[in-house]
């Protein structure tokens, strides 16, 4: 689909996620979790899980919603990579948009504002960690500037089958 000729792109707005879109996260973290690999576990996020986890991304101002017409069309969030201090400067991105409306570039609207506001933040380096099949995800890093640092073979699994995790790096600070 070509952006421009999309009616509802230029009625996407992106703001900061707030507590009342938990739900809808929900919902489109969960279709992720039953049909894709794109999240590595079959345990669904219940309201209860879904709700504290996403006001504790509000809290620290990392979490975004493309919405339009009242409806939640993605989000994006970033945490830090790994929990030791000595990681404190990396974050990690994850930017889903509601099936049937991937493929409209709102997931890179999303990502560029996520990108903006972790490197307000401090953050120095911001990696996505994508199952190396999810072409499109890929693809969309790196019109975003990041780069590959590798993949890990097999080191997953989901559906029955192996994956392999690709890691990309985008450098945030000079």
């Amino acid at each position: 689909m070509i952006v421009d000729m999309n009616p509802l792109y230029d009625s996407v707005v992106v703001r900061p996620g707030r507590v009342a879109d938990a739900e809808s996260i929900r919902t489109i973290r969960n279709d992720a979790i039953e049909h894709t690999t794109a999240i590595w576990t079959t345990v669904k996020q219940t309201p209860e899980d879904a709700a504290a986890w996403w006001a504790e991304l509000i809290e620290r101002r990392a979490a975004f919603v493309a919405e339009a017409g009242g409806e939640v069309l993605g989000y994006a969030s970033w945490t830090q990579w790994r929990p030791k201090e000595g990681y404190r400067f990396t974050v990690e991105n994850s930017v889903y948009v509601l099936p049937g409306h991937q493929g409209e570039g709102i997931g890179g609207r999303l990502m560029r504002t996520l990108i903006a506001a972790a490197r307000e933040s401090g953050a120095h380096v911001m990696l996505a960690d994508i199952e190396a099949g999810n072409t499109a995800s890929i693809a969309l890093h790196k019109r975003l500037g990041f780069e590959t640092a590798g993949t890990l073979r097999e080191i997953g699994t989901k559906f029955g089958r192996r994956l392999d995790l690709t890691i990309m790096r985008l450098a945030l600070a000079p």
